[in-house]
């Protein structure tokens, strides 16, 4: 059993930037692929990005390639979201999961879920 909490969430002018922290629960952190999905209002849940199980490759929707990165510290069970130059678009929950597949894209793929920050885009 992995717990995910996700934390950084927040209200940012159009142009910010914010910094998204997920903590995993557990010592198998470094065998899951950790991503990032967000949900807008009236809409389904999307991919944002996912990290590898080693950090070694990224993937990313293109919706925000060039302005989020992701990233992880498998010492500390952490996965981030850096994102950068944020739009009104980009106002949804961001939620991080975990995925002891390899199919990083996915939603259905994940197995564990956080409960998921709010990001507010102001434009």
């Amino acid at each position: 059993q992995v717990q995910l909490i996700e934390s950084g969430g927040g209200l940012v002018q159009a142009g910010g930037s914010l910094t998204l922290p997920c903590v995993a629960s557990g010592r198998t952190f470094s065998t899951y692929i950790m991503g990032w999905f967000r949900q807008a209002p009236g809409k389904e849940r999307e991919f944002v990005a996912a990290n590898s199980k080693s950090g070694g490759s990224t993937y990313y929707a293109d919706s925000v390639k060039g302005r989020f990165t992701i990233s992880r510290d498998n010492a500390e069970n952490t996965v981030y979201l850096q994102m950068i130059s944020l739009k009104a678009e980009d106002t949804a929950v961001y939620y991080c999961a975990a995925n002891s597949g390899n199919l990083y894209h996915l939603r259905n793929a994940y197995d564990y879920w956080g409960q998921g920050t709010k990001v507010t885009v102001s434009s």
